[in-house]
């Protein structure tokens, strides 16, 4: 037995009734075999005069009992594995938001999202239909060779020695199979992220008109995956009818063995007839078993998957401190932060001092790679530091992932995310119980209402996946909404604007300046028009901050900054 399926919340108990069942299943087994057995013999000598009826009705009742423990066995088996996949998925889904979006970035979003909508699916068949059957194959044939060698020992020297060939064949087999569906789920989770950020690139690729040469390349990928689909079935149906050739061949000398015994005399019918029916139900069990591995190899990969997610180290949280709201005399302070997001790589984030304080706008800007998200998942409680302390208000804490420090904090990303929901619901993102009329103003103050006089139902359109579509420049509205209605009094903003139009984006900004009026603003951008609204101005280069000040300061010093503004011109870098 797989010895992660022990690791599952109440899996210990649940195995010991489905053992109590199998072995009464086991009990009904026999009894099946004896009187169908003792009713054709009787049949066979005595004619009319046997008492076959007798024999058929235990027989009934055998057969009932039998498949009724098979439900019974079924339905709590299928419980389990309900609750607990349902309860798999809600534990993945708070450490996936946990972990923040640093996590499912590197991972890729098709890849989660297929993971938690299919692979807890897959998990759910895993635990259905492995575990009834990895217990009928260590209990159901031996109580059949007990009861068989009781009968005859030749026989069941055949079906003991036929049994370990079998399940060999099996786990070679096994081992094959494995590694063809991890190929597999390999490729799928490839064509998950490819399908995701297609749909994310379309409108781009269309508008460079690379649309139809991209055809080929989602052709590929499919095709990479449909090879290793095939390719895993071949090696299941190969199994299969290994399975069932090894089977029929141990059966068929089992009953060369019996007839022999018949017409030396050595043998009654009746027993012979016992043990020829018990024989194809001895490898039973093992034939189920390797059918249904296959069945449940994505599951047991997308359980593994799930369990490195839920085995990600978390931030530990901190005792939550006095946090009222953010005032002018409330500070943070980096002392030497360093960020390392792999122990045999460099760090992203090196000897960072910082000291923030009060209500004002910050621009943090470097070049790709720099380390300006990285900063800003810092400052949101999504990433880990090393060094020493952040100081918050005099007092020492090892992160900021802290309730009370991200009730105060609103986050804007680059690509926020549109639930299937009214347009009034998804503004109501962060503040559910909104009433309509300070919708209107989040989402006038927004620049939604053009947008709103466009759909027939207004407000209460449905948008997002299966209903209206937003561009990118309409769904980072819909966030910005979100801010004014939440109101908070920390905004982190990680390039907000990088994938918009530059008429777009000076609406946006137009916006969003009255927004970050009396709050402490971060925005990471390398959009540098922005550096002239903000206060104070952070320069990032080689993970290192390397300048800092305002924007004239800064322009005057022609360092880091100034080269930056110089190559931007004016536009895009």
């Amino acid at each position: 037995m797989n010895k992660e399926l022990l690791h599952y919340k109440g899996i210990k108990p649940l195995i010991v009734i489905v053992i109590v069942i199998t072995a009464l299943q086991g009990v009904t087994i026999l009894l099946q075999a004896k009187y169908i057995a003792e009713g054709v013999t009787s049949l066979f000598y005595l004619g009319k005069e046997s008492n076959f009826t007798k024999s058929l009705g235990f027989f009934t009742v055998a057969f009932v009992c039998r498949y009724l423990l098979v439900w019974l066995k079924d339905k709590l088996v299928y419980q389990y594995a309900e609750k607990t996949t349902s309860n798999m998925r809600k534990e993945v889904l708070t450490k996936l938001f946990t972990l923040g979006p640093r996590f499912a970035k590197k991972q890729g979003t098709g890849d989660l999202v297929t993971l938690v909508m299919e692979g807890v699916s897959q998990v759910r068949d895993y635990l259905e239909l492995f575990l009834p059957k990895v217990v009928a194959v260590l209990v159901l044939p031996i109580i059949v060779w007990v009861y068989v060698w009781s009968l005859d020992v030749k026989s069941s020297v055949v079906l003991a020695a036929s049994l370990p060939i079998l399940i060999v064949f099996m786990i070679l087999l096994g081992v094959v199979a494995k590694a063809k569906a991890d190929r597999q789920w390999k490729s799928y989770r490839v064509l998950s992220n490819h399908f995701v950020d297609s749909l994310r690139g379309l409108e781009t690729l269309k508008f460079l008109g690379l649309s139809k040469s991209h055809e080929k390349s989602i052709a590929g990928v499919s095709k990479q995956y449909q090879k290793e689909t095939m390719s895993t079935l071949r090696v299941a149906f190969l199994s299969s009818f290994a399975l069932d050739f090894f089977t029929m061949l141990a059966v068929a000398t089992v009953a060369v063995f019996l007839g022999l015994a018949l017409i030396e005399g050595e043998m009654l019918l009746g027993p012979a007839l016992t043990i020829l029916i018990l024989a194809p139900e001895y490898f039973l069990p093992v034939r189920e078993l390797g059918s249904d591995f296959h069945a449940t190899l994505n599951g047991q990969e997308a359980a593994k998957s799930m369990k490195r997610i839920l085995d990600e180290p978390l931030l530990i949280e901190e005792k939550e401190w006095e946090l009222p709201d953010w005032s002018d005399e409330d500070e943070f302070q980096f002392n030497h932060m360093n960020v390392i997001q792999h122990q045999n790589e460099g760090p992203i984030l090196e000897d960072i001092c910082l000291r923030i304080k009060g209500k004002k706008k910050i621009g943090i800007v470097g070049e790709s790679g720099a380390g300006k998200s990285t900063l800003i998942d810092v400052i949101g409680g999504f990433l880990q530091s090393e060094g020493q302390p952040i100081t918050i208000n005099g007092s020492e804490v090892h992160h900021l992932k802290n309730r009370a420090w991200q009730r105060k904090i609103l986050y804007l990303p680059q690509h926020p995310y549109i639930f299937f929901d009214s347009l009034a619901n998804n503004i109501r993102f962060y503040q559910p119980n909104a009433s309509m009329e300070e919708v209107k103003i989040a989402a006038d103050q927004a620049g939604l209402t053009e947008l709103i006089e466009e759909l027939k139902d207004g407000l209460d359109e449905n948008i997002g996946e299966s209903g209206r579509e937003l561009s990118g420049g309409q769904a980072q509205r819909v966030a910005i909404a979100r801010a004014f209605l939440e109101n908070r009094p920390i905004l982190l903003l990680d390039e907000p604007t990088a994938h918009l139009d530059i008429e777009t984006e000076m609406d946006i900004k137009a916006r969003l300046l009255p927004l970050f009026e009396n709050k402490l603003v971060l925005l990471a951008t390398h959009r540098l028009h922005w550096m002239k609204d903000m206060d104070e101005i952070i320069v990032l280069h080689g993970g290192r901050v390397i300048e800092q000040g305002n924007h004239q300061e800064l322009m005057e010093r022609k360092g880091k900054y100034f080269e930056l503004q110089q190559i931007q011109g004016g536009r895009t870098l």
